[in-house]
């Protein structure tokens, strides 16, 4: 990112006038050229009086009812690249403050101060918002505001990272603190980091060149990657990285390790099991040194106190979970401390002030502020949450016993008009609920988008008409009156916890559709949203005599899969896992529900244009083997009762902008993965669930993953399919056991790209014991053959005595 890019757009003051009502005071360093008295209104909630500290977030550019026209035009050197994407939504943070004060009318003074800023993450403006907005009741001028625009805009991201999408899919699904902990330091020493060219002035180094931790980026890009689709910037990067000679850079060439694994790198010695030669490691901060390994656990300082490096085997679970220990150079390379480098460390300088500032380096444009689905799930849990309203097949899945979240997740994608109401509430409170529901239906911004457009965390009576008049609206509101309104689908009561579904909802959004495309059935009885005539048919159940019965409800079970789902994640919440660790479950959840929807396609249209099309892996006499594609179901049986739960929200989902902004997501993905030609979700759902598998599909599989491991992106996009949570590596270990030999080579084939790259090196350290092992006598076994073949004072024989054993075993993968 370039010095004079603006990190903030616009500061904006307002005051509550007793006689005038809530008045904006300043904009800085322009007038936005849109409604003040919105503005006002929405940086002074209802009730700000009445509390001594709130916060709200509102958007700018989102609707035309709040698009700016400032005279000046906002970083015309950068406007082009942002109209193309589309993306030039503003988003503000806004502080309010009551003091009290004897000498002023009603006996307090109320002021509020916003940020208005291109980024998503705006929590990391809230403590220079703090010391702002002090200043400013102490010397209420327009000094105060330039102090805080020129504070923030100097802050330093000229070092920060832009991540891929897969980088940061890896980045935030491990807790791990030194993870990609080289991206900053990797260029560092370069002047052109697309040919990685040493500074003329820099005499050449006899220490092998430190391996790049991840792609670079034009740091000019920085901003706008905030703000871009979740998919449409990757030709993006891919065109401005072949502008810098990025191709060369991220060639296996250039990234491979530098020595094969040898005897002693794959040594034992108690418990720990050396992954390779990983010496060029340690200029990339994951080799810690004795001083910083003091701080660590007494495993890893007795390891690192002897100079060697290795993975404590007792640091990782037998599912190859991460543990934190080993301590890292922090990013600046000046202090002991470990850093976490999900983050990138910078600083705003404000009157004196050095407030440091921790930004997130793998945010998606849908997650924005600082909602917590933590949060939300516990606000709406099943156990204390009053759901009431008529049931409605686009919502309630599992009928009466749809989980609220659940319910509330299907309103989302479907499109529905939903309230927060939090009476007596904080706007805050309102503001994150409204957020975290964004990133809820989104997958957390991996999956879908649309959610933020159509979002107004804290919404006024003032501008009613023109945020309900949005179709799928989601807004926060603290003001009792809306829920007497009626103009919403679902109500979600935050301080109640209750849930409320419009009583006019199946007038608003009639349960029944006509299609002209018959039903295809290819996995057993389908009943689609197309089969139904009326609401009484959606209701309508099988008594013991055979004759049909209206209910009240729909009958749901309490082992439906979304149930059981929403009690994982309740069970996590309450083992304290991180929010990182919840919101990777509900990306799976939204990832899950698009496989299911583009199966429901081919059965219901033939075909679908948001997924590889279904198919099995084929093998014929005379014809090439074809691997499988499209969503794993364990059975027929299985992916008739997901079709069939799935059905209504699928087809209400088809009819919103999500599902055309995902098909065009689709349509883009598939000419810009990395990994090209096959589908590899599927591939390692198959090594993961499959009950059985053939010798020959197993081979292909691996082979296949194996020869397209020729770059680094490559290698990401396939390890953000494995994140720790699902046990990593652990899908591609199982073919080191397989009984077909062929299959055991091509698996240390592919575990030997990995150990090419740092990433494959922290993914492989958290393998347990058995399976490193496994991979480090198989690997030394193969590396000793190719020695002996080309050695002529060995004889064939003598080569083949040392080939590894067969590993067979009643588990193997093609053990079935």
């Amino acid at each position: 990112m370039s010095h004079d890019t603006q990190h903030c757009s616009f500061v904006l003051v307002a005051d509550f006038d007793i006689d005038r009502g809530a008045q904006l005071t300043y904009q800085f360093p322009q007038p936005l050229g849109t409604d003040e008295g919105l503005l006002a209104n929405l940086m002074l909630p209802d009730g700000a009086e009445r509390q001594p500290t709130d916060w709200t977030v509102f958007f700018l550019n989102q609707t035309p009812f709040n698009t700016i026209k400032p005279v000046l035009a906002l970083d015309s050197d950068e406007g082009k690249d942002t109209a193309e994407e589309g993306s030039n939504m503003l988003y503000g943070i806004n502080l309010v403050r009551t003091k009290l004060d004897k000498t002023a009318r009603r006996g307090a003074i109320v002021k509020a101060m916003a940020i208005v800023t291109r980024y998503p993450f705006l929590q990391i403006f809230k403590p220079v918002l703090l010391l702002a907005l002090d200043d400013y009741f102490m010397n209420p001028s327009q000094d105060c505001l330039a102090r805080l625009f020129d504070a923030v805009n100097a802050m330093d991201f000229s070092n920060m990272p832009v991540l891929t999408r897969y980088e940061k899919l890896i980045m935030r699904n491990t807790e791990r603190q030194d993870v990609m902990i080289g991206r900053v330091e990797d260029y560092s020493n370069y002047t052109d980091p697309g040919t990685a060219t040493l500074h003329s002035n820099n005499p050449p180094s006899t220490a092998p060149p430190s391996r790049p931790g991840h792609r670079p980026t034009n740091s000019g890009d920085s901003r706008v990657s905030f703000e871009d689709g979740v998919l449409m910037r990757g030709k993006k990067d891919r065109d401005s990285g072949a502008r810098n000679g990025a191709e060369s850079f991220k060639s296996a060439s250039a990234l491979r390790s530098p020595t094969s694994p040898s005897e002693a790198s794959f040594s034992l010695d108690g418990s720990a099991v050396w992954v390779g030669d990983e010496s060029g490691l340690d200029q990339m901060g994951f080799v810690a040194s004795a001083s910083a390994a003091s701080a660590s656990s007494s495993s890893v300082s007795s390891v690192a106190g002897r100079g060697r490096r290795s993975t404590d085997a007792s640091s990782s679970s037998s599912h190859g979970a991460y543990r934190l220990g080993e301590p890292t150079p922090s990013l600046a390379g000046a202090s002991a401390a470990p850093k976490d480098s999900h983050f990138f460390h910078t600083a705003i300088n404000y009157n004196e002030h050095l407030l440091p500032v921790k930004v997130p380096l793998s945010t998606f444009p849908e997650e924005v502020g600082e909602g917590s689905l933590i949060m939300l799930c516990t606000t709406f849990s099943p156990t204390i949450t009053n759901m009431s309203g008529p049931l409605h097949p686009h919502l309630h899945t599992n009928g009466s016993l749809t989980p609220p979240v659940i319910v509330l997740f299907n309103a989302l994608i479907t499109g529905k008009r939903i309230i927060f109401l939090g009476h007596h509430k904080l706007a805050e409170n309102v503001s994150n609920h409204v957020l975290a529901a964004c990133a809820l239906g989104s997958g957390c911004g991996v999956v879908m988008r649309g959610f933020i457009k159509r979002a107004f965390p804290y919404a006024t009576l003032i501008n009613r008409e023109e945020w309900e008049s949005i179709p799928g609206y989601i807004a926060g509101v603290t003001n009792p009156i809306f829920e007497t309104a009626g103009s919403w689908d679902l109500l979600c009561d935050i301080g109640t916890n209750r849930m409320v579904v419009s009583k006019d909802i199946h007038m608003n959004h009639p349960a029944s559709w006509s299609s002209s495309n018959p039903l295809i059935i290819r996995t057993g009885t389908l009943k689609a949203e197309g089969s139904v005539g009326s609401e009484e048919d959606v209701v309508r159940v099988q008594t013991k005599e055979g004759a049909a019965t209206q209910k009240l409800e729909f009958a749901g079970r309490p082992d439906s899969a979304d149930n059981l789902f929403i009690e994982d994640v309740l069970g996590a919440i309450a083992s304290h896992y991180s929010e990182a660790h919840v919101r990777a479950k509900f990306t799976e959840y939204a990832i899950r529900f698009v496989r299911v929807a583009a199966r429901y396609e081919e059965d219901v249209l033939g075909a679908t244009s948001i997924a590889w099309s279904t198919a099995a892996y084929t093998e014929r006499g005379g014809e090439k083997p074809r691997l499988g594609s499209g969503g794993h179901f364990s059975d027929d049986m299985s992916a008739s009762k997901d079709l069939a739960a799935n059905a209504s929200r699928v087809e209400a989902w088809r009819r919103t902008d999500c599902y055309k902004l995902y098909q065009a997501d689709w349509k883009s993905m598939l000419t810009t993965n990395p990994i090209q030609g096959f589908d590899l979700p599927h591939q390692l759902s198959r090594l993961r669930f499959a009950k059985s598998m053939s010798d020959g599909e197993a081979e292909l599989i691996f082979r296949a993953i194996s020869e397209n491991l020729q770059t680094y992106d490559q290698v990401s996009e396939l390890l953000s399919w494995l994140p720790p949570h699902l046990h990593g590596l652990q899908p591609l270990s199982f073919g080191l056991f397989h009984q077909n030999e062929a299959v055991r080579e091509l698996a240390v084939d592919l575990f030997n790209e990995l150990r090419g790259y740092p990433i494959g090196v922290q993914f492989l350290q958290a393998l347990n014991h058995f399976q490193r092992y496994a991979y480090v006598r198989q690997a030394h076994a193969k590396e000793q053959r190719l020695k002996d073949a080309h050695s002529l004072a060995v004889p064939h024989s003598a080569a083949f005595m040392v080939r590894t054993p067969s590993n067979r075993s009643e588990s193997s993968l093609g053990g079935g």
